[in-house]
């Protein structure tokens, strides 16, 4: 089975403008994501509408490709990319470009959930570690059947626990943390590019509840590793911190 990876990345950022091409301990943030990327995949390629993130990519020796840019998603934007291509990949791990410290071990198991025949999507969850965690609504919850397939993802912590305090459900229910990492087979990204938005994915603004609704099985991979996201450029300098210790260590 062959996998390829593409990265999104927009210069445009309402947050922290142009941060792909922010310097994290001497190279940019977007070439951080396609090395963890390369390093574990044969290919990968970024995915941008602007000519800076472009030059900058091939300046490194990095594979782009220009997209349009008025994509409402970043899976309209993979879909465009992976067509532009031309790939002839069974799966497509998308792989946000600001993600600088995804591991191998994520993207090997993003990999073994495509063994199983019935996975269409893939997806990572990380357990909790606290209940102050559990109740952020920026963090969506996954609640999963018995084979490791999502029943559904909310931003309200799911499920309810009957008869405890609050402040004991994660003694009671193991809560899992979504990580907003995707792979695709590469007909079903085609074909969840297409849908109308749906009801549950306009209330919670949560784009994988429009494939769930429209009866696409989404596979949940378990990882301990947490993703070290970059939004604004606070998150940037305690990126810098945490590189340091990782070179440390």
């Amino acid at each position: 089975m062959k996998f390829i990876a593409i990265i999104p990345a927009r210069y445009a950022s309402t947050r922290f403008p142009g941060k792909p091409l922010a310097m994290l301990g001497g190279k940019t943030v977007i070439q951080r994501v396609y090395e963890q990327a390369s390093a574990v995949l044969e290919e990968a390629y970024v995915a941008t509408d602007d000519e800076r993130i472009y030059q900058a990519v091939e300046a490194f020796g990095g594979c782009a490709v220009m997209t349009r840019a008025d994509h409402k998603s970043g899976t309209d934007r993979l879909e465009e990319a992976a067509t532009k291509i031309g790939t002839d990949a069974d799966v497509i791990i998308n792989i946000q470009g600001d993600e600088p410290f995804i591991q191998k071990s994520q993207i090997e198991t993003l990999k073994g959930l495509f063994e199983n025949d019935e996975t269409q999507i893939g997806t990572l969850g990380k357990p909790f570690e606290n209940m102050e965690a559990v109740q952020n609504p920026n963090s969506p919850k996954i609640v999963c059947d018995r084979r490791g397939f999502a029943l559904y993802f909310s931003r309200s912590v799911i499920p309810y626990v009957r008869g405890e305090e609050p402040a004991n459900w994660l003694n009671h229910f193991p809560y899992l943390k979504h990580l907003g990492i995707y792979a695709y087979r590469r007909q079903v990204l085609h074909e969840v590019t297409q849908l109308p938005q749906s009801s549950l994915e306009k209330a919670e603004s949560l784009e994988q509840l429009r494939w769930l609704e429209n009866g696409y099985r989404i596979r949940v991979g378990i990882t301990n590793v947490e993703t070290v996201g970059i939004d604004t450029p606070e998150d940037l300098q305690r990126a810098e911190e945490f590189l340091k210790t990782q070179m440390q260590g």
